[in-house]
Order: C-alpha cells, then structure tokens, then sequence
C-alpha cells in the first residue's frame, strides 16, 4: 500500500470545508507535512472561495498523482457548474459530488493508495435516503459491507454499533454477530495500523442496563457477545450503564467505547474534545477519514469555522506507515 500520498475529496461545495482546509494550508503543519496532500474537486471552487476568504496560495492542477508540486495546493480537476462561490445546499452538486468520489476510488485503486479524506455531504440533499451516511455511502461505492464507524482520539474513542437510524429502530439492531463483528474490527485495526492492543468497554442499551421488559437486549445479546470475545483474548469489558460510564476514572482506563446507538457516544465524545476527533471508516480497502463537523452552512463565508478537526486528521494519517 501507497501511505505517501492523502487524496481529499472536497465533498458539498456549500460548506465550510474548503475554509478549514485553506487555515491548514496556511499553516507551519502544511510546511512540516511528511506526506502528499492531493485535493479532487473543483479548482474554479477553490479560487472562488479563496479569494472570497482573501487567502493567497498557488494552485497546481494535475492530471495524474505523479505531477506534484511541494507547497502547492495540487488539484485534479472535476468540472463544477455554479453561479456563486456561496449559494443554498441543494440536490444540483449531487453529480459534481459522486464524480468526485468516483475519480478518487478509481484513483486508489489504480496506485493502490490507503488514504482518503472526504469532505462534509449534505445527507438531506446528496444521500436522501439512498444511505443512512456517508460511511455506507462508500461503503457501496467499493463493494464492501459491514463498516465500522470509530470516532477517533488518542485519549478516547468512540463507536457506535448502530449509526444513522431511527431510535425506534435500534433494539431491533442490537445482535451478538453485529457485536463481534465490530469489536473484532476494531481491535485489528488498533493493532495493525496502531501498534497497540485496545482496551475496549461497552455500553448496555437500556437505562442502568436494565429492562422491565420481556426482552432484555443486555442478556440475550450484548452479554453473550461479550464473553465469545473475551475468549478470543480481546481486552474487552461490560456492559456499563452509559449515564454514569463517562467520568474521568473510567474512560482514562480504555482506548474504545463501544455503544448502542449514534448518541449515546458521540453526544460524549464531542463534549468531552470538540474538535479535536476524527471520523474513521473501518472495514473499506483503504483508510478514509472525515473531519468531525457538517458543511457547516450557517458558518460559510465568514472565515470564523474552528480547523481543529481536520488539522487533527493530517496529525493522525501522519503517524501511520
């Protein structure tokens, strides 16, 4: 595998995104970056919006990976009709967005590199309901299935077993396979790409993990997951009642909190960093990143959106080799 180069697929055009990534380029870590940063999306966008948020710096268009210039923005080119450099989210970037996509999986493929950073979609407009997110988006666009969303920081990371789904439709969700599954992929990834063995807990469903129901999900599902785990010397333990678990001496204890629904660890997490965390897609041929925040629409234009998140994924596709 290709770890030298970092395709960046711009993603929803009307987004703040562009402006976090110009704050990088600015920046003393873009001069100190160890691998190629290669943009796919619209270079008329580009120089719309950087001189719109007044930041000068040279672009480099290229056709193919292998043309690239040291402190350039390098882009590859994916023609983008608009009126405006700032206009209303709406279906009409839909093509523009998935031919984007579609030129960086190809590209991926074709020079067998491993990293990939989307930028922000609008899952109103671009996903509809074709995909919970963007995870299972890129998911189908390379064929595999079973992806795991892990919300990364070096203190504490967080994953939900179920993502973008109705509340009323997550019990019916939490299976023992599913369990297994996740888990298992995340303790590979830890170790593989980490060089670390994790040490993970996991949330129960129910409040204090107790149900007056018939169907408890804790003992008929989560339980037995867990045990099978352990077996297989995963430094996994649980379930915890999620009202009390994230406290100061529980979570300096383990690497991954695994939970039952997309609140329930990212409402959390996001309090706990900011920022400062990562969106990581396990289980795709390849590492794809997205910075922790939307497109972001009510803060376009104004050149106040907070860069932490992507400054912490280059951090991050920075230390893997």
């Amino acid at each position: 595998m290709n770890y030298k180069i970092i395709l960046i697929v711009l993603g929803e055009p009307n987004s703040t995104f562009l402006e976090v990534l110009f704050k990088y380029f600015k920046s003393s870590n873009f001069k100190n970056n160890k691998k190629k940063i290669i943009l796919i999306g619209s270079k008329q966008l580009v120089e719309k919006q950087m001189k719109i948020l007044k930041y000068k710096i040279k672009i480099n268009e290229i056709d193919n990976i292998y043309n690239f210039k040291n402190k350039f923005i390098n882009i590859i080119n994916v023609n983008y009709n608009f009126s405006k450099a700032f206009t209303n989210i709406t279906s009409n970037s839909n093509d523009y967005i998935e031919n984007c996509f579609d030129l960086a999986i190809k590209l991926i493929k074709k020079n067998n590199l491993n990293m990939l950073i989307n930028g922000p979609v609008s899952k109103t407009h671009f996903l509809q309901k074709r995909f919970p997110g963007i995870t299972e988006y890129v998911g189908f666009k390379t064929k595999t299935k079973q992806q795991t969303m892990l919300i990364y920081n070096n203190r504490l990371s967080v994953c939900p077993l179920t993502t973008h789904i109705p509340i009323k439709n997550v019990a019916e969700k939490i299976k023992k396979k599913k369990i297994i599954n996740t888990v298992s992929k995340i303790n590979s990834f830890y170790k593989s790409k980490l060089k670390k063995k994790p040490k993970i807990a996991v949330l129960g469903l129910n409040p204090h993990c107790e149900t007056t129901d018939k169907v408890s999900e804790e003992k008929k599902q989560i339980v037995p997951a867990i045990d099978y785990l352990k077996k297989k010397k995963i430094n996994i333990v649980g379930p915890f009642s999620a009202d009390t678990f994230f406290i100061e001496k529980n979570i300096k204890k383990f690497d991954v909190v695994v939970g039952m629904y997309h609140d329930q660890v990212l409402t959390p997490i996001k309090t706990l960093f900011n920022f400062n965390a990562i969106n990581i897609t396990i289980g795709l041929p390849f590492i794809k990143v997205t910075p922790d925040h939307g497109p972001n629409y009510e803060m376009i234009g104004k050149n106040k959106s907070d860069p932490s998140s992507i400054f912490y994924a280059f951090k991050f596709l920075n230390k893997i080799k």
